[in-house]
């Protein structure tokens, strides 16, 4: 089952690392099997409150392959970079299937 990668980055502290990341996290990325589904752009609030920045949003096919991406030698050292020159959030979101079984009325 896929799993979603959502990162929420609210502040460059510095522009030159982040830059860094940007110009090697593609490739590794790609090498495990996820994909950009989101990378930035407009965000609207459509229920409650939510406070972001600049949303990232990945898909990888599994969680194996998530986790082979995310501990990997070849990013961890974009990792570091990410994490040393931005602040915010992740989260790491299961997929279901679809329909989902809790949601199908039974006959």
């Amino acid at each position: 089952m896929a799993v979603y990668f959502l990162v929420d980055i609210r502040d460059v502290t510095d522009g030159d690392k982040l830059a860094l990341y940007r110009s090697g996290v593609l490739a590794t990325v790609e090498a495990h099997g996820g994909r950009y589904l989101v990378l930035g752009g407009p965000a609207e609030t459509v229920e409650g409150t939510w406070t972001f920045g600049t949303p990232v949003l990945l898909e990888f096919l599994s969680r194996i392959a998530f986790d082979a991406w995310y501990s990997s030698a070849d990013y961890e050292p974009l990792l570091e970079l990410r994490l040393g020159s931005t602040t915010g959030a992740a989260l790491l979101l299961d997929g279901c299937e679809h329909p989902p079984p809790s949601l199908v009325s039974p006959g």
